[in-house]
C-alpha cells in the first residue's frame, strides 16, 4: 500500500469518527431536548406554577421558622410528659438517673419519642427479617442460571408485580386481616421488600463468575448443591449488603406508614400536626433524622465490614474497637502505617 493511500484511509476512518463523535453529541442534545420539553408540558399538564411557589417562600420560611423552632421535646419521654418538661430540657432531663426514663418509656403503653422510634425500627427490622426468605428463594429462582429462559420469568414476573405495589398501598391490602396497624405494617413492608430485595438477588447472580459453578459441577455435584456452593458462594457478601441497604429503605417507610396509622414516628409526628403543635413536629422531625442517619451508620460500617480486605490482618477486639472510633464512622480517620 502506497503512502497517499495510506494517508487516504486514515483521513477516511478520521472523518468517520468525527461523524460519530457529531451524531453522538446530536442524540445527547436531543435526549436533553425532550426531558427539558416533557418536564415543561408536564409541570403545565400538573398545574405547577414556579411563580406561586417563589411569591410564597418567605411565608415558608416564615411558618418554619417561627412554627417549628424551638423543638419541643416533651414527649421525649413518659417522665417529661408527665412533669411538664418541655423545649430542649427534656432532653437531659429524660437521661438522668442512668436512663431509667428511657427504659420505663419502653415498657409503657402510653405514647413517647423514644417509644415511637423504637417501634419504627422493629418494623423496618421485622418486615426485612420476614421477606429476606422468600427473596432468596424468588432471586435464585428468578436468575436464567438457575432456571433457563423462558420459565425464570415467571418468578422474575412475580417479583415485578410484588414491586409494582409500594408499601403504602400493600397495609390496605392487608386490611382484611386487620386495620392499618404494625401488624400490617410489618406485612406491607415484607411484602415489599420481597419484590425489590429479590431483583436485586437475581441481578446479582446474574453476574457471577461461570468458572466456579463449572468446577462445582464437574465433581457430580447436584443442581441444589451447584447453586448453594458454585452461585451464592461467590454473592453472600453481596446478598447481605443489599439486605442491609433495604433495611435502610424500610426504615423511612416505616416512618411513611406511621402516618396511616401504623404507629411510630410516622403517627406521633401526624397527631402533633393534627393539633397544630408543630415545635413537638420538629422534634418528631429532628427524631427522624437521627433514627433514619444511626441506621445508616451502622449499616455502613456492617457493609464496610464485608468488603475484601477492608479489615484484614485486624483482631476482633482492634475491629470492635473500630465500630467506636469516630473519625471511621465520620471517614476522617486515617489508615495506620505499616511497619
Amino acid at each position: 500500500m502506497s503512502s497517499e493511500s495510506a494517508d487516504s484511509a486514515v483521513r477516511q476512518k478520521l472523518a468517520a469518527l468525527d461523524r460519530l463523535r457529531r451524531l453522538r453529541y446530536l442524540l445527547y442534545l436531543t435526549v436533553v431536548g425532550a426531558v427539558v420539553g416533557v418536564t415543561y408540558w408536564g409541570l403545565g399538564f400538573v398545574g405547577f406554577q414556579a411563580y406561586v411557589v417563589a411569591d410564597r417562600a418567605s411565608e415558608m420560611y416564615k411558618f418554619i421558622s417561627t412554627g417549628f423552632f424551638p423543638p419541643d421535646f416533651q414527649n421525649f419521654t413518659i417522665y417529661t410528659k408527665d412533669e411538664g418538661i418541655s423545649g430542649l430540657q427534656a432532653l437531659p432531663a429524660s437521661f438522668r438517673d442512668g436512663g431509667a426514663h428511657i427504659l420505663d418509656s419502653f415498657q409503657s403503653s402510653r405514647q413517647s419519642l423514644v417509644k415511637a422510634s423504637l417501634v419504627t425500627l422493629l418494623l423496618g427490622f421485622m418486615g426485612t427479617v420476614l421477606a429476606f426468605p422468600l427473596a432468596l428463594v424468588l432471586g435464585v429462582l428468578g436468575s436464567e442460571r438457575v432456571i433457563p429462559f423462558p420459565f425464570n420469568f415467571i418468578f422474575r414476573g412475580t417479583l415485578s408485580a410484588i414491586r409494582a405495589i409500594p408499601a403504602i398501598v400493600w397495609i390496605f391490602l392487608y386490611i382484611p386481616i386487620g386495620p392499618p396497624g404494625q401488624m400490617t405494617a410489618v406485612l406491607a413492608i415484607a411484602t415489599d421488600s420481597i419484590g425489590n430485595l429479590g431483583r436485586l438477588f437475581t441481578d446479582d447472580l446474574e453476574e457471577i463468575d461461570e468458572g466456579p459453578i463449572e468446577a462445582i459441577r464437574s465433581t457430580g455435584a447436584s443442581s441444589t448443591q451447584t447453586v448453594s456452593f458454585g452461585m451464592l458462594s461467590q454473592v453472600s457478601r453481596s446478598f447481605i449488603a443489599w439486605t442491609l441497604y433495604i433495611l435502610e429503605i424500610n426504615t423511612r417507610i416505616a416512618i411513611s406508614l406511621g402516618v396511616v396509622g401504623a404507629g411510630g414516628l410516622g403517627l406521633m409526628i401526624r397527631n402533633s400536626q393534627d393539633l397544630f403543635e408543630f415545635q413537638q413536629t420538629a422534634a418528631g422531625l429532628i427524631m427522624v433524622f437521627i433514627v433514619v442517619l444511626g441506621i445508616e451508620l451502622v449499616s455502613s460500617r456492617i457493609r464496610a465490614r464485608l468488603r475484601p480486605g477492608e479489615h484484614s490482618g485486624k483482631t476482633f477486639v482492634e475491629a470492635l474497637r473500630d465500630l467506636f472510633d469516630p473519625g471511621k464512622w465520620l471517614g476522617t480517620s486515617k489508615p495506620k502505617q505499616e511497619n
